[in-house]
């Protein structure tokens, strides 16, 4: 699949730079200081039974906080790792605080991560959510952030 295929697979839409932090109900006030703004609640991911979770391709217990801060044109997603092992806390323990990824709106999602993987760019993590699902791919060593696929079921 070249990239030409790619783009046809997707939106071609950045929706979303994620964060991974240490406390999501600090970070989250600290953004809406800076952006004054009202500081955006925080969820609980769904549990590994509904999020058929994977996590370098084994079922996972691990969780997150999520935040989010909606912009004009991006959304701006605060995560942080709860329970067992995941990209996020993978992260968390590798660099600390930061940039964990950008966020791309897609469809095909198993086609753009079998394209990908074919230009050694592995899958990390997936899973699904309500409304739609996720996938993580591990393009840190050539891109210096990971990539994120969302797409809507």
């Amino acid at each position: 699949m070249t990239g030409n295929e790619l783009n046809a697979l997707t939106c071609r839409t950045v929706c979303q730079i994620g964060f991974v932090v240490e406390d999501v109900e600090r970070s989250a006030a600290r953004w809406a200081d800076v952006l004054g703004i009202d500081v955006p609640g925080w969820r609980l991911t769904a549990p590994a039974e509904e999020t058929h979770s994977l996590y370098r391709g084994a079922p996972t217990e691990g969780r997150a906080k999520l935040a989010f801060i909606q912009m004009e044109n991006i959304s701006i997603e605060l995560i942080e790792p709860v329970g067992g092992p995941s990209t996020w806390q993978e992260f968390l323990d590798a660099k600390g605080e930061g940039v964990h990824h950008i966020a791309f709106r897609v469809e095909g999602t198993d086609a753009v991560v079998e394209m990908l993987e074919g230009k050694g760019l592995p899958l990390v993590q997936r899973g699904d959510y309500t409304g739609g699902r996720y996938s993580y791919i591990d393009s840190g060593p050539k891109l210096g952030v990971l990539l994120e696929l969302l797409e809507s079921v």
